[in-house]
């Protein structure tokens, strides 16, 4: 496991086409990296609360500063993210 800056996205790309060809669902189970495998599944953990999420690479980004992932609206809810916004997490390839 390693400790990356996450962020979240959801309403604005709700419906769009993501980078892999399929149409984002902010309330899927997915996450954006910009080099990992599309399909990989990820762990994240906010080693803060304890909450957990296993989710699914089929995007590209984020883009901005030093994050390293861009969780769907729901898996960012899950993990206690939505709050805060950007937050480092704890990733866990499986």
């Amino acid at each position: 496991p390693f400790r990356a800056l996450a962020s979240w996205y959801g309403p604005y790309y709700h419906g769009r086409t993501t980078a892999n060809g399929e149409v984002f669902n902010q309330w899927a189970l997915t996450v954006a990296h910009k080099t990992l495998p599309f399909g990989t599944r990820v762990r994240v953990t906010n080693t803060s609360t304890g909450q957990s999420v296993v989710v699914r690479v089929n995007d590209r980004g984020p883009y901005i500063g030093a994050r390293e992932f861009d969780l769907s609206r729901a898996a960012a809810d899950l993990v206690g993210l939505t709050g805060p916004g950007v937050a480092t997490l704890q990733f866990e390839i499986l």
